[in-house]
């Protein structure tokens, strides 16, 4: 079964390219076309339109104009991208659609296009952004029309417009970089930022001001009920087939179960829970115990063992290569993320196919039910939500055996067209109880993805140069005495007042920033990011939110971090050279389970568990606090919490302790968590998303 792209205007052809339909009928309810640059947050644009009341239509880059004309769109929005509009062959749009008298809005890879084309100038400077910022806006501008001069927004980008095009403006300044830009004669708006996602707090206005004030949108779009129309499409897609649906127990499995339910009766729809040894401490009886409280019986599957020792097969496509495949190593001694995602994702697999034959189901009319959503195709780079978006990381329900199925009409994901946040509300209208719909995500892999795993140091050729710029960062004022090629650096990659941050901060405390020698995924300026990670530390108590600015600081000076996590106690003091050998071993998982135990059990009865989005205990392989030169081995390994705000889990922020979460709280959580034998330290994950992912890996 081919993918569909949204509307069907677009389908996935055999060989994984996008062959656009040219027979799209006009309609008379007005539309905006999203031309599709391949943005991780391009389907947030999608949903942003859609909630303002106005209908879109979502379509690649390249779309040609007379498409666009024959469909009479009110008005055109260009998608961010993980490309360069200086690449040797660029994603592009057909130049004419600027020649459509269509108001135009380029977000990102978007603005920076727009700008190419008319003869503006697009570097790549020695400083990016990846995160919130504050920037300047000139609110005579139609776009920025009722918002105040000085806004918080989303950047991530590499790079920047240096020279507006000939009949442009500038109207948006992010310290010295251009953030926005007009040409209001022929309505043409272009913005570095991302007004699509929560962290940028006008991205709502921004938006009225383009579909309303400029584009003269009448916002009367109504959508069906969403209940209703999920349910048509499953009846239509499944017919008279019996339905295997995994619950994990998360809000997502459960309300795709729930709807399948609804849709074709109890009778249709086996749940299925896996326990694949990876979830918490008790999980899974509490998962069957509160799907039970809501009157889904699932089967149980004990799948452990198949687990840790399972492999699969990999691919390499190389272009001047033909494609080599070898299996993967057992996950019990995996290291590489994306290695151990495919290995749990095509386990689930295997295991849901014995149990199709447990059942007693026949396996040609019995078609497999996930709580696939549409971050989870996004981020895993998946055709169905983008063409060209970069993966970030492989979803366990979106491997290339999850992706086989799904061309032979075999998987069934009815939320794959929707968020977080809209998913719990259609839980919600199901009736499924508002404890369960508001539980903190857990994701399939469980506890597998939240240990990083390996046996040596990562170093590269730039370990040395980014300590020294680390160590130039936070004693920015005595390196300002004696000026060398670090400071320079720094310099040229920040603005004036990360300059005077910097040095007031050096003034005021005495930290250390330790590289680690690991990596943790991340995503910046729309690319999948596999990087360092810096230790701050310190002998005296540090300002929360002081650290919370470092942390974004730290990933826009160094490229190669994406990472920034504050470490408990007292200042380290020697380098962390080795890791200890870590593996998906039972003590390893042991040692994760009773941490993320403690955490969770703290934070739910201080009563601040709704306060969080999420948060993911990560076991490191670090021991601290131990001389190189002693002949003591790295044996131990640390715990890092990473609490996580967010509504659409596409970006989001760490909460601050003191803020949206009292230091007694997490200091509890610390010490409690420091008493588990073989735990080095606790740490506390300071970066927002962008640049670091909400899992490690």
């Amino acid at each position: 079964m081919a993918a569909k792209m949204s509307k069907s205007v677009f389908r996935s052809s055999a060989n994984g390219h996008s062959d656009l339909k040219q027979d799209i009928s006009p309609t008379k309810q007005e539309k905006v076309v999203i031309l599709d640059a391949g943005a991780q947050y391009g389907k947030v644009i999608d949903r942003r339109i859609r909630e303002l009341k106005v209908d879109t239509d979502f379509l690649p880059l390249e779309t040609p104009a007379a498409i666009i004309q024959q469909n009479k769109y009110k008005a055109i929005i260009v998608s961010g991208g993980p490309g360069s509009v200086n690449d040797v062959n660029p994603v592009w749009c057909d130049p004419e659609i600027f020649e459509l008298e269509i108001p135009i809005l380029g977000i990102c890879y978007g603005h920076q296009l727009m700008n190419k084309i008319f003869g503006g100038k697009v570097e790549k400077k020695s400083s990016r952004e990846d995160g919130q910022f504050t920037i300047h806006v000139d609110t005579t501008s139609a776009l920025f029309c009722g918002l105040s001069s000085s806004q918080e927004v989303l950047l991530t980008h590499g790079d920047t417009v240096t020279e507006i095009a000939p009949g442009f403006r500038e109207i948006g300044k992010s310290g010295d970089l251009i953030a926005a830009a007009d040409n209001e004669a022929k309505k043409m708006y272009g913005v570095q930022f991302h007004p699509e996602v929560d962290l940028t707090k006008c991205g709502t206005q921004v938006f009225k001001n383009f579909l309303f004030k400029i584009a003269g949108c009448a916002g009367d779009f109504s959508m069906q009920c969403r209940v209703q129309t999920c349910i048509d499409a499953i009846k239509k897609q499944c017919d008279s087939c019996k339905i295997l649906s995994l619950v994990s127990g998360g809000v997502d499995s459960t309300v795709c179960t729930a709807l399948l339910t609804k849709a074709l009766g109890a009778s249709s729809v086996y749940a299925v829970h896996i326990d694949n040894g990876f979830m918490r401490k008790n999980e899974s009886q509490q998962v069957v115990d509160s799907l039970q409280a809501f009157g889904l019986n699932p089967t149980v599957i004990n799948a452990s063992h198949t687990f840790y020792n399972a492999k699969t097969q990999l691919a390499s496509n190389d272009m001047d290569n033909p494609v080599k495949k070898w299996y993967s190593r057992t996950l019990n001694i995996t290291s590489e993320p994306e290695e151990k995602r495919r290995i749990i994702g095509d386990t689930f697999i295997q295991v849901a196919n014995d149990a199709i034959k447990d059942l007693k189901l026949d396996s040609k009319t019995t078609m497999l039910a996930q709580g696939t959503l549409r971050p989870d195709l996004i981020e895993s780079g998946s055709i169905i939500a983008s063409s060209k978006a970069d993966a970030i990381k492989t979803h366990h329900n979106d491997t290339d055996l999850v992706r086989a199925l799904r061309e032979e009409g075999k998987v069934i994901e009815p939320l794959r067209d929707f968020h977080k946040d809209e998913v719990r509300e259609l839980g919600v209208q199901l009736g499924i109880p508002k404890d369960l719909v508001s539980r903190h995500p857990f994701p399939g892999p469980g506890l597998a993805i939240r240990v990083i795993c390996g046996d040596l140091p990562y170093h590269k050729d730039d370990y040395g140069d980014t300590k020294l710029i680390l160590t130039t960062i936070v004693n920015y004022s005595r390196a300002l005495s004696t000026p060398h090629t670090s400071l320079i650096a720094i310099k040229n990659a920040t603005s004036t007042e990360e300059q005077q941050f910097m040095k007031e901060f050096s003034e005021k405390y005495s930290v250390a920033a330790t590289l680690l020698p690991i990596k943790s995924v991340g995503v910046q300026g729309d690319c999948r990011t596999y990087s360092y990670v810096v230790a701050i530390s310190s002998d005296e108590k540090v300002s929360y939110e002081d650290l919370m600015t470092l942390a974004k600081l730290i990933p826009r000076i160094c490229h190669n971090v994406n990472r920034i996590v504050y470490a408990f106690g007292e200042r380290i003091r020697h380098p962390i050279t080795e890791i200890t050998q870590t593996y998906l071993s039972v003590g390893v998982l042991d040692l994760i389970k009773e941490a993320d135990y403690l955490a969770r059990k703290i934070l739910r009865e201080s009563g601040h568990m709704k306060s969080l989005s999420q948060m993911p205990v990560v076991l490191i392989p670090v021991h601290f606090d131990r001389d190189p030169i002693s002949r003591v081995p790295s044996c131990q390994r640390s715990v890092v919490i990473r609490t996580f705000i967010t509504n659409d889990f596409m970006t989001g922020i760490p909460a601050t302790i003191g803020k949206e979460i009292p230091e007694e709280v997490v200091l509890d959580m610390v010490k409690q968590i420091k008493i588990i034998p073989g735990i080095s330290r606790v740490l506390y994950d300071l970066t927002p998303k962008p640049p670091g992912t909400t899992e490690w890996e």
